[in-house]
């Protein structure tokens, strides 16, 4: 089995983006499963050319792409990608759409393909901070989330998807004002190494209870 795992490169003024600088640090290997490791850039446009070309390149069973949620305060597992790219800023490219759909032929929405509740009770099994988050924004996450799953539907057969978020790591939060949620970037690494050893195997994770009241 083999695991294409995709971080960002750095955005928004930021030296480091901790989605890639934790893929990094992933072992080759998790539950036997070979990882592929690969740095995409923060743009609409190239993000889902660059991911599209390594599915054909390495032909996965699992893409499981990462990014940065600077302000949340654990580790998310998206349940769902919305078709609509609304940027408050403009990616690397600079690039800024506003109030578009990702693929005019593509569904409302896709949800994950990876057994998302499996993943956050992995992680919290092994005390790391974990949630299911129902939303993945309208900026280039949500946009590669959507791409990926659009491409496995349309493309791809049989690949399962999904997206992680990720806090801020260490260093980013030094001239963040006191009290911005973050965390260490090997723990980072570690707890998407949990995740992916849960997709990888296939569990289900019912045992967590999830959704919310607003």
């Amino acid at each position: 089995m083999k695991v294409l795992v995709t971080g960002f490169d750095p955005f928004d003024g930021e030296s480091v983006n901790p989605a890639f600088e934790a893929v990094k640090l992933l072992p080759d290997k998790i539950a036997d499963a070979e990882i592929i490791k690969l740095e995409i850039p923060t743009v609409f446009t190239r993000s889902a050319e660059v991911v599209e070309k390594a599915i054909e390149e390495y032909q996965p069973d699992i893409v499981l792409s990462i990014g940065q949620a600077g302000g949340r305060s654990c580790v998310t597992v998206e349940k769902v990608a919305i078709n609509l790219a609304e940027a408050r800023i403009p990616d690397n490219d600079g690039e800024q759409p506003l109030d578009q759909a990702l693929r005019e032929d593509g569904d409302t929405a896709y949800f994950a393909t990876v057994p998302v509740k499996a993943m956050v009770a992995n992680m919290r099994k092994h005390g790391i901070p974990a949630h299911i988050s129902y939303t993945a924004g309208t900026f280039v996450c949500n946009s590669v989330m959507y791409h990926v799953l659009y491409l496995l539907d349309k493309k791809f057969p049989g690949v399962h998807g999904g997206f992680i978020h990720v806090p801020y790591e260490s260093s980013q939060v030094v001239d963040k004002p006191n009290g911005t949620p973050f965390m260490p970037v090997d723990q980072i690494a570690k707890a998407l190494e949990y995740a992916i050893e849960a997709a990888v195997k296939g569990e289900t994770g019912e045992e967590v209870v999830a959704g919310e009241t607003h």
